[in-house]
């Protein structure tokens, strides 16, 4: 009888266990029978270092955040500082790969920038950035198009994809730069937003008036180098390099794998065959010590080096580094001498898959030089041979750009792209800090989007630039200011030029995710950019453009 009770006394309990889960779950689970799959949220971080005065919003400024399409107006934006809430249901990249691509992309490695937010200009109304001309982003993007897939949102830097094109911008009369600048609606923003095109063209050479180039090639041989044939595409985007060479110009190659060593010592631009054969004599071997090669790399350069001529190492990898230093700070510091006494050093990336980004693109930077990603051998020939001058020859050091926004008339702004080319206002003018490099021909381009006061005119901003001249480090500060007067009334009647960056910094931003793109689509670019497309008749950077922004626009998954 005991057991009996004891057993009833059980079940009675199990059974109030079970209602009370019941009675949680009903309050848990939605009112719709059918469960929506979580959207994923956008990877892009927004920077939690970023200057004071551009962080926060005054407090009683609700409208200082543009509000999002389908937000009730006047409900405020959420704050930048924040990350950003799951896009909408409309066609945006989410760059999930299917299961099978997971294994493609696993040693894949990209820094996470942050996005720039608006900025009111009451609290500061000076933008500064170091000019940059690195292109190698709008490759990598290329390249997982080629590949069937978007672009993984951190790989993706707005101002690598802007400054990849020639926007045909007038040479400047005098001097090394000219500065053009054009105004008109922001076709992707709310209403009243605008946006600023700063175009900075610099001066051609001609190839017969190039500096002599003594040039040092540190080629990666390892093992990963064997992976998709990168040391044989290596090979062919430097014979067409070497194709291009003069008899006063130089050559020495160093490669590396688990060890270094010098494989060309200097030879002269006339000795061609004698290069070739080094070149296509290599092969891959062992693990990866980019430090050796450095060191082999900046030896070879010291030796060649040319006190009035161009002094470049070129270092040709996909970036993996396991053997030897490997942090690209530390590789820096070993080699800062170099950089104090001339010699540049240039990046160019090769692979996919296995391929680090973030390693490439510090030693470019910190190097003085320019960084590239090589996916096909036309971008060789597009960087080597077409833009050669441009490649081998700086016109200036350390060029920095500030843009003065006029507090009156602009009420906010945000620069569109250029997170990790941030320079304090007030290092305007220390010309001992660290800029950009500019080499000859070269454009760089920046989109600012702005807010204006209703009805306010006069003075919209004051561009500035300020670079040292290689040869005796002499410093040029040059300006300009845009007026209101200039403002395009309609996006139609504005330039080929203003409605190419437009596209393509609009489809940057929705490959990387911003948070200023909510409630758009891919689809929404097509138009514009193939307004634009057709101002470019013979450009077929941009009409290779069109087609990639298509191909993306398929590839982009559509949330219903």
């Amino acid at each position: 009888m005991q057991r009996r009770i004891s057993l009833l006394l059980l079940v009675v309990l199990c059974a109030a266990l079970l209602a009370a889960c019941g009675a949680v779950a009903s309050n848990e689970a939605p009112s719709s029978a059918t469960t929506a799959p979580a959207v994923r949220q956008p990877s892009r971080a927004v920077p939690t270092a970023a200057p004071l005065q551009a962080t926060m919003a005054p407090a009683q400024d609700q409208s200082l955040y543009r509000v999002a399409p389908g937000t009730v107006a006047g409900a405020p934006m959420t704050s930048p500082n924040h990350t950003p809430p799951s896009p909408p249901d409309s066609e945006i990249p989410t760059n999930v790969p299917a299961a099978d691509d997971a294994e493609i992309y696993d040693s894949m490695f990209f820094k996470n920038y942050g996005t720039n937010p608006f900025v009111s200009t009451a609290i500061d109304p000076q933008s500064t950035f170091a000019m940059d001309v690195d292109t190698a982003a709008y490759g990598v993007m290329r390249r997982y198009l080629s590949d069937g897939n978007l672009p993984d949102p951190d790989s993706v830097r707005v101002e690598e994809y802007l400054n990849y094109f020639n926007y045909e911008y007038p040479q400047p009369e005098t001097g090394d730069f000219a500065i053009y600048t054009e105004a008109g609606p922001s076709p992707f923003g709310g209403d009243g937003y605008e946006l600023v095109q700063i175009g900075i063209q610099g001066r051609t050479v001609d190839s017969v008036d190039r500096k002599p180039a003594a040039l040092t090639f540190v080629i990666d041989v390892s093992g990963s180098m064997a992976t998709e044939n990168r040391l044989e595409t290596v090979k062919q985007a430097l014979a067409l390099l070497v194709g291009e060479m003069r008899a006063d110009d130089t050559i020495a190659i160093a490669v590396y794998g688990s060890e270094a060593r010098a494989v060309l010592d200097v030879t002269s631009g006339a000795d061609k065959g004698r290069i070739l054969a080094a070149i296509n004599n290599l092969q891959s071997e062992g693990s990866t010590n980019v430090q050796a090669g450095l060191r082999v790399g900046f030896g070879l350069a010291d030796e060649a080096f040319k006190a009035d001529g161009i002094n470049l190492l070129l270092l040709c990898s996909d970036g993996v580094a396991n053997n030897g230093v490997t942090d690209p700070e530390a590789l820096i510091d070993q080699y800062r001498a170099y950089f104090d006494r001339g010699v540049q050093l240039s990046s160019y990336g090769f692979g996919m898959g296995n391929y680090n980004d973030v390693l490439m693109e510090t030693l470019a930077n910190q190097g003085n030089g320019a960084y590239a990603y090589i996916d096909t051998l036309d971008e060789a020939e597009r960087v080597f041979v077409q833009n050669l001058t441009s490649t081998l020859q700086t016109i200036a050091r350390d060029a920095k750009i500030q843009v003065e926004f006029n507090p009156a008339v602009v009420k906010r702004y945000r620069l569109v792209g250029y997170e990790n080319r941030d320079v304090a206002d007030e290092d305007f003018r220390n010309d001992t800090v660290d800029a950009g490099e500019v080499g000859a021909g070269h454009s760089v381009t920046a989109l600012y989007e702005i807010k204006r006061f209703p009805e306010a005119a006069g003075d919209l901003a004051n561009v500035r630039i300020r670079y040292q001249k290689p040869d005796g480090g002499n410093v040029v500060e040059e300006a300009q200011t845009l007026t209101t007067s200039s403002l395009r009334a309609a996006v139609a009647d504005t330039t080929p030029r203003f409605k190419l960056a437009t596209s393509v910094a609009q489809y940057a931003e929705l490959l990387r995710h911003s948070q200023w793109t909510q409630g758009q689509s891919l689809e929404d670019v097509l138009g514009l950019a193939q307004q634009a497309a057709r101002g470019f008749n013979n450009n077929a950077d941009v009409a290779e453009f069109f087609e990639l922004l298509a191909r993306a626009s398929s590839l982009a998954p559509v949330r219903r």
